[in-house]
């Protein structure tokens, strides 16, 4: 009983939390599916990555929060603070995701794990011989708490994103791909910086305090 009582006060805590949080409340002004669109909003800001008329692959997209940021960018016409969210669209999106997501205009959307060969060649139709611009990732593997494995499973991802990259990008491209501080950290850095000249790392204000995520940034790939 005691387990089940911490328990509820701990949910209870995180929903007072989340209910009072400043990004959860301009989420529903601005009509964002999650606060998580702030975080690609400030990458962005700091690092001019994002422009109209660019090819644009969001990787772990649902529920949509950074396709929505970047379909407003690319509208020609933005409206009041968060874009125009229907109507003409300047540049391509292709999201991925192993959870559903719901339609958002102008994003072709593929349902799949990032990690399966049949998913990623659907990718690569979509992509259909052109240059990606910039690629970011909010993929997360599920966390089992214990270390060694939770940090093999995070290098898997960031490998597959940074192939996907190498692969498709433009030479003056860039990914944005979430990691997390612990073990493993310091090599993601060193792959990052062979993939790309110029990496940096943002922990966005609208990341939660107590999260150990953090956001690579690669500019400039380098020829494989």
């Amino acid at each position: 009983m005691k387990i089940k009582s911490k328990s509820k006060k701990i949910n209870k805590a995180w929903l007072n939390d989340h209910i009072n949080d400043t990004y959860v409340k301009l989420a529903k002004i601005d009509g964002y599916r999650a606060r998580a669109a702030y975080k690609l909003k400030e990458i962005d800001e700091a690092m001019n990555l994002i422009r109209p008329g660019q090819v644009v692959v969001d990787l772990g997209s649902a529920p949509g929060a950074w396709s929505q940021y970047l379909r407003r960018r690319f509208a020609p016409k933005a409206a009041g603070v968060g874009g125009a969210a229907v109507g003409e669209l300047l540049g391509t999106i292709i999201a991925l995701d192993i959870l559903p997501m719901e339609p958002i205009e102008g994003v072709q959307f593929i349902q799949g794990d990032f990690r399966e060969d049949s998913v990623l060649a659907q990718l690569h139709d979509l992509v259909a011989g052109r240059l990606v611009d910039v690629v970011v990732s909010d993929l997360a593997p599920n966390l089992t708490g214990i270390e060694s494995a939770d940090a093999a499973r995070i290098e898997h991802l960031i490998e597959l994103a940074l192939d996907f990259a190498q692969s498709h990008l433009k030479p003056g491209g860039a990914l944005v791909a979430k990691v997390f501080h612990g073990a493993g950290y310091s090599q993601l850095v060193e792959s990052f910086k062979h993939h790309f000249r110029v990496v940096k790392a943002i922990k966005p204000k609208a990341s939660r305090d107590k999260s150990a995520e953090t956001y690579l940034i690669g500019l400039g790939l380098k020829a494989g």
